[in-house]
């Protein structure tokens, strides 16, 4: 009886193990698929344009021909480093402003009851299923109107309030304990320190989740920047990129625009490595039903 328990065990202990290596050879399977196109653009930035269609990689035969020209040439050609500088400054005031008033609307929604509370959020429900393209036409009438037109308020402004954001912080501060506000309450503090002090805290997993998607969101818009923005020094990297594609000069040259979309893409994949675990753990909070 003993000899065929202890064969049960290891019969289930091999299957483990096997199944364990399966999954891990699919993983590492998902994952060079995945970065194969990751590597093979950050080798196309150092070839030279004779070399760019005749290598896949690198050119294993002739090392000595790889080169920094095309990021040389892409800053002495281009305006790159104030489009930039443009998107950093964007990404990084849009974050901390949609942030900052999700977190209060979702701290509002999850612990305060008010007159109309189920309405409101049965209204910012609804908004949620209209296409921003479809306020593209009224939004631009109105910052012609109040003269934002080539400016960031223009941009800003518009984009502050995130319903999709509310909902995310409210779902994640359900969790919150109402005994622990009305300590705070009775200790003197205030709403807002509460909000400060207590709430946030307790759902930092989901302010690093919902900055690493805002500035990813607010990094990559093209549409609304490009139609508000009109002069060169205002431009952001998507819309700079997408202005060197039309020019005959980088239709030849594609080492240019490659080193181009590899720097452009380096401050997002930065805040995702730093933001990992946040990301997961925050996703994770704000799928808690409330």
């Amino acid at each position: 009886m003993n000899v065929a328990l202890n064969d049960t065990v290891r019969s289930r202990k091999r299957r483990i193990r096997v199944g364990s290596l399966t999954l891990h050879a699919l993983l590492i399977a998902m994952a060079v698929t995945t970065l194969t196109p990751f590597l093979w653009l950050i080798c196309s930035t150092f070839k030279t344009k004779a070399d760019f269609f005749t290598y896949t990689f690198l050119p294993w035969d002739h090392l000595n021909a790889l080169t920094l020209d095309n990021y040389r040439r892409l800053f002495a050609q281009e305006p790159f480093a104030v489009w930039m500088v443009n998107s950093v400054f964007l990404a990084s005031a849009y974050t901390v402003v949609v942030v900052t008033l999700s977190s209060l609307g979702g701290f509002a929604l999850a612990k305060y009851r008010f007159a109309g509370r189920r309405v409101l959020m049965l209204v910012m429900l609804v908004t949620m299923l209209v296409p921003g393209q479809v306020l593209l036409l009224p939004n631009y009438d109105i910052m012609r109107k109040w003269g934002w037109m080539n400016s960031y308020a223009a941009i800003l402004v518009p984009g502050a309030v995130s319903v999709f954001g509310m909902f995310l912080f409210r779902q994640a501060m359900m969790l919150l304990p109402d005994e622990l506000l009305q300590a705070g309450r009775m200790d003197g503090c205030s709403e807002a320190r509460l909000w400060w002090e207590v709430a946030l805290p307790i759902v930092r997993p989901m302010i690093g989740a919902f900055t690493l998607l805002s500035f990813m969101a607010a990094w990559n818009s093209f549409l609304w920047p490009q139609v508000i923005l009109q002069t060169p020094d205002k431009l952001t990297l998507p819309i700079g990129l997408s202005n060197m594609i039309n020019l005959p000069e980088y239709q030849t040259n594609l080492g240019i625009l490659m080193a181009g979309t590899l720097l452009s893409i380096l401050p997002v994949a930065v805040l995702f490595f730093v933001l990992q675990r946040d990301f997961v753990a925050g996703l994770a909070s704000g799928a808690v039903k409330g």
